[in-house]
């Protein structure tokens, strides 16, 4: 199935054509990526930076390239989306650098985007409590959104991509192993960029962050793909919704599966990172619900 095939853009996001960005984020990572470059095919853990001409500026993301790397080998990929109001560096460094230390025990390449801002949210404008089954706060954040504020989710949303399209360009990724996970506004981000880009993953991941309009998404996109949904019973804002969303789709038949830790709303990551790193280890395998 081709980009065009899937179904439309999601209502409730930026309203950016998916082909169209992917075209122009391959053609970006082709003028960037070089084999010459200092740092080509690098290992270890790297502040990376690109032009992105939309913006005008120099994009910050960060790389982690496990130091076991034979030079030659594909290697899975983990997309990672930080929560609002934090940066590429603050998830991968948090808990003693537990994202980095996970990549690098299970084989991952991981990368984590800025997101063009620290509030981008990758696209889409829900928020708190626009959680899933809340249609009235989600028309009226969608009704809330001027023009600067969707040039920031558009800029948020290219920029993943074309980080993404960069590593792709640059490492032997092994295309049936990419997948996306976020906290927060990351997982509202998971959800959106997960749907809306669907072809490019092999499984999501949303942290605590059930941000979707239900009848505003392209539920057939996601129908067919292995997710691993996660909350803290100590995240009242979001748990309920979590919670509803989660029991909507095992009605439906969608291969979810859910977990719920005794945490709140930030002491749950480093909690469930590893159940998540396992589940996508499982997905390699095919074993997944």
């Amino acid at each position: 199935m081709s980009w065009a095939q899937g179904q439309p853009a999601i209502e409730f996001g930026s309203g950016l054509d998916a082909q169209q960005q992917i075209h122009a984020a391959q053609a970006l990572a082709k003028s960037v990526v070089s084999s010459g470059a200092p740092q080509w095919r690098a290992k270890g853990d790297q502040h990376r930076r690109y032009y992105f001409p939309a913006a005008d500026a120099q994009m910050p993301y960060r790389l982690y390239v496990p130091t076991s790397w034979d030079g030659k080998s594909q290697l899975p990929l983990m997309v990672f989306l930080h929560g609002a109001g934090a940066d590429e560096n603050r998830y991968v460094d948090a808990n003693d650098k537990q994202l980095i230390r996970l990549a690098e025990q299970h084989g991952y390449i991981l990368v984590a985007p800025l997101g063009y801002s620290p509030m981008g949210a990758y696209g889409t404008p829900l928020r708190l409590p626009a959680v899933f089954g809340n249609r009235q706060a989600a028309a009226q954040q969608r009704a809330g959104v001027d023009a600067e504020r969707r040039r920031i989710l558009e800029l948020s949303e290219k920029d993943v991509i074309n980080v993404l399209e960069i590593v792709l360009h640059e490492y032997p990724v092994d295309r049936s192993s990419v997948f996306l996970t976020g906290h927060s506004m990351g997982s509202g981000g998971t959800w959106y960029l997960g749907a809306k880009y669907f072809q490019y993953w092999a499984a999501i991941a949303p942290i605590s962050g059930p941000f979707v309009d239900e009848l505003n998404y392209p539920w057939n996109n996601i129908r067919n793909m292995p997710i691993f949904m996660s909350e803290g019973t100590g995240a009242a804002p979001s748990l309920a919704g979590s919670r509803a969303m989660a029991a909507w789709m095992k009605e439906r038949g969608f291969k979810l599966e859910y977990l719920e830790v005794a945490a709140d709303h930030g002491g749950m990551v480093p909690l469930v990172l590893p159940r998540i790193f396992d589940f996508f280890d499982r997905c390699r395998k095919g074993l997944h619900p």
